[in-house]
């Protein structure tokens, strides 16, 4: 038998937005490799899997990655059916692509399962759309926490012209801020700051660029969480207020 590995995205939290093929990558799954932000429900669809969590999270004790690369390894060449299974999507600050590539080098078949993103659930329950015709010409999925504890090009963000989608920021909320301001981002640019999003306890901060660090502290904002900084967290206050019409009406 063929050593294959399934990289699963598993959504960013609620279990009906998991895809059907993670659904059926699960049910096939012998051995899966979980992610402490997976929603432990999502297991439901593999019963018959042994489960082992690889915990990866920003500020805590984490499974170094290394080990996980050889329990891949291991069990696919014992020729089990293996699901590493991810918060959010594989490829989307996951470390899907580098999973891939180490199990590709050592002769392992690979196959990623997209799967739906903090940033565009958590917006979208927020009622935020991320483009918008005539406020918002794309958006940009950016995460403040990088490898080389670097800060991303801040300046060439705040001209992008993009809605700002930022992950991993609580911690650095001041960075961000103070990078994008001398990037000369408007200080009065929206801001939504989004805590699990898409999931029952799901909560959201408004606020502007000028302001987030202070309102995050007086939210007590707390990972995981993303930012939404442009215009079109502008928007949701627009949307919610039709909806009122509309009710109304």
């Amino acid at each position: 038998m063929n050593a294959k590995v399934w990289l699963v995205g598993a959504g960013p939290g609620d279990p009906e937005l998991l895809t059907l093929k993670a659904v059926r990558a699960l049910g096939e799954a012998q051995v899966v490799l979980i992610d402490d932000l997976v929603n432990p429900e999502v297991l439901v669809h593999c019963p018959q899997a042994r489960v082992i969590e690889v915990g990866k999270r920003g500020g805590c004790r984490s499974t170094p990655q290394a080990f996980i690369h050889r329990l891949m390894l291991r069990y696919a060449r014992q020729g089990k059916c293996v699901v590493r299974l991810k918060g959010g999507d594989p490829c989307i600050f996951g470390r899907g692509g580098e999973e891939a590539e180490w199990l590709a080098a050592h002769g392992v078949e690979v196959e990623l399962v997209n799967g739906i993103t903090a940033g565009l659930a958590g917006a979208t329950r927020c009622g935020i759309p991320l483009t918008h015709r005539g406020v918002a010409r794309g958006v940009t999925l950016v995460t403040a926490h990088t490898q080389d504890d670097s800060d991303p090009h801040w300046s060439a963000l705040a001209q992008s012209g993009t809605t700002l989608v930022v992950y991993m920021g609580v911690t650095r909320l001041e960075q961000v801020r103070a990078g994008l301001l001398a990037g000369g981002l408007a200080p009065e640019t929206p801001v939504a700051m989004i805590e699990n999003a898409s999931l029952p306890g799901q909560r959201d901060c408004r606020s502007t660029l000028a302001t987030m660090h202070e309102d995050a502290r007086a939210f007590a904002l707390k990972s995981p969480a993303i930012l939404v900084i442009g215009e079109v967290a502008g928007q949701a206050a627009a949307l919610q207020a039709l909806e009122t019409v509309a009710i109304a009406g």
